[in-house]
């Protein structure tokens, strides 16, 4: 790395202070761990989660969102931040794994075992726009935290690194699908292999759609792999999920999330292009009165009543490209 000139390095340093707004906000709190993973869009491999604590006055320059970052940048800051951690937990779980209890699920699983894994119990965690459930510790959840905090951004760098590390090793097992270059993600090339090659081992089958391998695939498997992207996309926007594939005699709702105040009940429809019509119509009014009574029911039981305020939204896919529908009926 090229030396930084004094006044390059003030100001880094100042965009380092606004990254430790949250920090600061809990200092009186001795452990704050932040948490992020990598790996939830890829076709194939592993869902990794990294969780660091920092020192309070722990100094890393360039600390910033891993995918802002160069790869030789990633690598001079992992091992910095192994250098200076007070903790590093590091979660993992497998593509077997993802396919049996679906990638949101399973990067819940893999935060968990990252926190596990600390050594030591934070008071509070700094979480990438998501809430963990099953962890009996205060978070907060901070939409594109991995570019906000740098506890976060130092937990996304050892996700990230650690997962494209064991893509490379993988690319040793199974050279033929190129994962050294690609990591698992769907490009051109990898898809090309896929169809040349079929799956291998650590190949998703869930994430795995028609057009990868020129057959037919399971109709649920492919609804729950755009359920996937729609939730993805809703966390983006500052949604918090709560539930997937809700379902009950009345019906089932593809996403439970809150919007601020809101319970919002959203569906997701896919059209692979223009020509099969807009993905949004086939929320017709009987899918929609179907969707009010599973609604009514999950606040029932959920003992929230009616009078708490609610949406319905609607996520139509069109290809590659997202479009939301706020309180769309």
């Amino acid at each position: 790395m090229r030396k930084l000139t004094e006044e390059k390095r003030l100001e880094e340093l100042k965009r380092l202070e606004v990254m430790k707004e949250f920090e600061r906000e809990y200092e009186s709190h001795i452990l704050v761990c932040g948490i992020d993973e990598a790996g939830r869009g890829p076709l194939a491999g592993p869902v990794v989660a990294g969780a660091v604590i920092l020192p309070r006055d722990c100094e890393i320059l360039f600390l910033n969102d891993s995918k802002k970052l160069s790869e030789k940048r990633r690598e001079a800051l992992f091992e910095e931040i192994q250098e200076k951690a007070l903790a590093i937990g590091i979660g993992v779980a497998g593509p077997d794994r993802i396919d049996e209890i679906n990638i949101l699920q399973a990067t819940y699983e893999a935060m968990r075992t990252a926190v596990s894994k600390l050594g030591m119990l934070p008071e509070v965690l700094l979480n990438d726009a998501v809430t963990i459930p099953g962890l009996d510790i205060h978070q907060i959840p901070i939409v594109k935290g991995d570019g906000k905090s740098v506890s976060i951004a130092a937990a996304s760098i050892m996700a990230k690194v650690t997962r494209d590390h064991m893509m490379e090793e993988y690319d040793k097992l199974f050279p033929q699908y190129g994962f050294a270059k690609h990591k698992g993600y769907g490009t051109g090339a990898h898809i090309a292999a896929l169809k040349e090659f079929g799956p291998c081992p650590i190949h998703r089958r869930s994430f795995i759609k028609t057009s990868c391998l020129g057959r037919s695939v399971n109709k649920r498997e492919t609804g729950s792999r755009f359920e996937e992207i729609a939730a993805d996309y809703l966390q983006d926007a500052g949604y918090e999920i709560l539930e997937r594939n809700y379902r009950d005699r009345s019906g089932e709702i593809d996403i439970i999330a809150k919007d601020g105040s809101y319970y919002v009940f959203v569906e997701v429809k896919y059209r692979e292009n223009a020509n099969m019509g807009d993905p949004a119509e086939a929320v017709d009014a009987r899918k929609q009165l179907k969707i009010r009574n599973t609604a009514r029911r999950y606040l029932y039981r959920n003992r929230l009543g009616e009078s708490v305020p609610c949406r319905f939204d609607v996520v139509a896919i069109l290809g590659q490209k997202i479009r939301l529908i706020s309180d769309a009926f």
